[in-house]
């Protein structure tokens, strides 16, 4: 039992220890009684846990840690029956209070995105080099089922600028879709299917955290690169040009543009699409500056296609060279079951395309739900997400759809626009409906140049400069990966692009793995607290000790890492002092409340660390090793080598015991 010292024991009473202060006067007996000793905790040993209980919390943390079946304890069979069957269609749990008022909300926002969701559609499937009705077929069953299986309220579904192009340039490699449509077509719904698979297979194995991988500044850098590739292969339809590099890199792009500039463009087609976009930008300004007026960058890009297709129509434009849409084929999705292919050398094509696009598909469609939930203050299942999705792809690719997922710009609108529920999805669909029956004669004269022009409107906010600057102030190693996923995209191709941005996010990781933060402590003046003496420049050294902080689990990645770097703070430290004449080094404290856990390599590295201290005469104490770290110190015998009595639940109790020594000592 040790006495702490007053200041010491005043603040363990201030932060609710079982050292208590009274603030009333103290007796005479009172005043000549000793101060009350203060019980110094010991560092705990965990109980020991068998085998499969081990592994059962391991389990349950890694891949059950939101509890999903918590909700199913002590319940009936029926009730967990009902329970798992909302669990996987939401849709039984908010139904059963959706009312009036609220439909009110769903309808003006489906309607809303209709609006804009129909000519991108359009325009988005050609990115894919698919016919427009396939872009339409994608806005028309996916939200169906999304609407039924999805946790998000503010979702909108179905085909997206990055996903559609990333698709077209990987099937494009495996066939043309000029020369074999028909393969190219079964291929595209092939690639759906497994994107459907990979997706659904993630959430029902509770493997979401997989996505995490891909960091945020590498995904602002691959979504920027991929908008800026978008925007200039809308040139071919912007200016008219026929024929067109199928290769994505801007150098491949801008010889295309240069070397028709004589002969290739259009000057009518250039005016439809520079008028009109300029008319987008607008009304994407307007509905930015005044969030009343939402409303119109929403309606603005229908309001064009009409606009421009009148004009085309009235004036024959497309008699003076302007392409046209021409034919979109009327009525509703047919199936697609035939088409997939299950067998022959294009399954793994199809898996392996369909995973790529699937995963960043799933990618995107997570970060947006997650962002308009946090905005509303609701929880969204990520696992719960992957499952919809993966469903509504595995369907969309049996009935003519390609790979669908939300969309950033429509689920803003859908938002703004006030939506409830998912229901707004069904409305959307609803109306896309309606035109594959009703209307898709009426796009016959659309020029492509609006379709160009619509889609140069909506990537243009995928350029996120605003996020790649603070990345900048924030993480230099972030921005690396950033600007790594741009440039590959932009100047290669968007899989390499996508390529060097996990690659990046993987080094990232194993350079922070492998190479962890170790810090040199000192004591603040007056307190028991030690801190980083580079943060807290005032903070002391302690005379005779080295206190070392390691800022990471101990692995076999690091763990000789962590040794030598232990050794070279002494060795530093060790020139320190000789060269101020200072006491010998005598005790080295390894702090290792941030070591949340160690392995045999780990362990091994300890032990080196302790033998070679003992050859230099120099004491190893460890400072409140975590539950975990100090279970295996106990099992490997080490803490009876370094010995129990050289563990300390803080440093301020290690550097008591190091100045006690100290002063023991001739």
């Amino acid at each position: 039992m040790v006495h702490r010292e007053p200041a010491e024991a005043a603040a363990a009473a201030a932060a609710g220890g079982e050292t208590s202060i009274s603030t009333q006067p103290p007796s005479s007996s009172q005043q000549a009684a000793p101060p009350p000793a203060v019980l110094v905790y010991k560092v705990g040993y965990p109980p020991r846990r068998s085998l499969a209980t081990e592994f059962t919390s391991t389990l349950r943390e890694t891949f059950f840690h939101d509890s999903p079946l918590k909700q199913c304890k002590d319940q009936s069979v029926s009730t967990k029956l009902q329970m798992g069957l909302q669990l996987l269609f939401p849709v039984l749990g908010w139904g059963r209070t959706y009312s009036l008022s609220m439909f009110k909300g769903d309808l003006v926002a489906g309607l809303t995105i209709a609006s804009l969701c129909i000519p991108q559609d359009i325009g988005y499937s050609k990115l894919a080099y698919l016919d427009p009705e396939y872009g339409l077929y994608s806005s028309f069953v996916p939200p169906l089922i999304y609407a039924a299986m999805g946790s998000s309220k503010d979702i909108a579904i179905g085909p997206v600028a990055v996903v559609s192009l990333l698709l077209g340039s990987l099937l494009q490699k495996e066939a043309d879709h000029d020369k074999d449509r028909e393969e190219y077509l079964r291929l595209a719904f092939t690639a759906t299917f497994f994107a459907g698979i990979t997706q659904a297979a993630l959430g029902f194995l509770r493997l979401g955290f997989l996505i995490d991988f891909l960091s945020h500044a590498a995904i602002v850098g691959f979504m920027g690169g991929a908008a800026v590739t978008i925007a200039l292969h809308q040139l071919k339809y912007v200016l008219g040009i026929r024929s067109f590099t199928k290769e994505t890199d801007i150098v491949s792009v801008m010889e295309s543009v240069w070397g028709s500039v004589r002969h290739g463009w259009n000057w009518q087609t250039v005016a439809i699409a520079f008028t009109f976009l300029a008319f987008l930008l607008l009304a994407k300004y307007i509905g930015k500056r005044n969030k009343k007026y939402f409303w119109v960058p929403a309606i603005a890009p229908v309001t064009s296609v009409i606009l421009a297709t009148l004009f085309v129509y009235l004036f024959r434009a497309d008699k003076q060279g302007v392409q046209i849409v021409n034919k979109i084929k009327k009525g509703v999705n047919p199936s697609s079951v035939h088409k997939i292919y299950f067998t022959g050398p294009f399954v793994a094509k199809g898996f392996k395309i369909g995973a790529v696009c699937g995963m960043i598909g799933l990618t995107e469609a997570v970060a947006i739900g997650r962002t308009f939930a946090a905005m509303k203050d609701y929880q969204l299942d990520g696992n719960k997400e992957m499952v919809a999705l993966g469903t509504m792809n595995i369907v969309g690719s049996m009935t003519s759809c390609y790979i669908a997922t939300g969309s950033f710009s429509r689920s803003a609108v859908n938002f703004m626009a006030g939506c409830r529920t998912p229901v707004s999805n069904v409305v959307m669909s609803t109306v896309v409906l309606l035109t594959l029956l009703l209307i898709t004669p009426l796009f016959k004269y659309t020029p492509n140049a609006i379709l160009g022009s619509i889609i140069i409107s909506a990537v243009i906010g995928l350029v996120d400069y605003e996020a790649a600057i603070l990345i900048w102030k924030v993480d230099k190693m972030d921005f690396v990966a950033c600007m790594g996923a741009f440039f590959g995209v932009v100047f290669k191709s968007v899989e390499i692009g996508l390529l060097i941005a996990v690659s990046i996010s993987f080094a990232k990781i194993l350079v922070q793995v492998t190479r962890p933060r170790t810090v040199l402590l000192g004591n603040l003046p007056g307190t028991t607290i030690y801190r980083n003496t580079e943060q807290y420049p005032h903070a002391r050294h302690v005379p005779g000790v080295v206190i070392v902080r390691v800022d990471s689990a101990i692995y076999f990645s690091n763990s000789n890492y962590v040794r030598e770097r232990i050794l070279r703070w002494l060795t530093d430290e060790e020139d320190r002092v000789s060269a101020e004449g200072l006491p010998r080094i005598s005790f080295l404290v390894v702090e290792m409340s941030p070591v949340i856990d160690i392995d045999t390599s780990g362990i091994h590295a300890l032990e080196d660390l302790y033998k070679n201290l003992q050859k230099r005469g120099i004491q190893l104490l460890l400072s409140n090793p975590g539950s975990a770290v100090i279970e295996k110190l106990q099992s490997s015998k080490l803490t009876e080598h370094i010995g129990n009595g050289h563990i300390f639940l803080t440093v301020a109790d290690a550097v008591r015991f190091c100045t006690s020594k100290s002063m023991q000592e001739p």
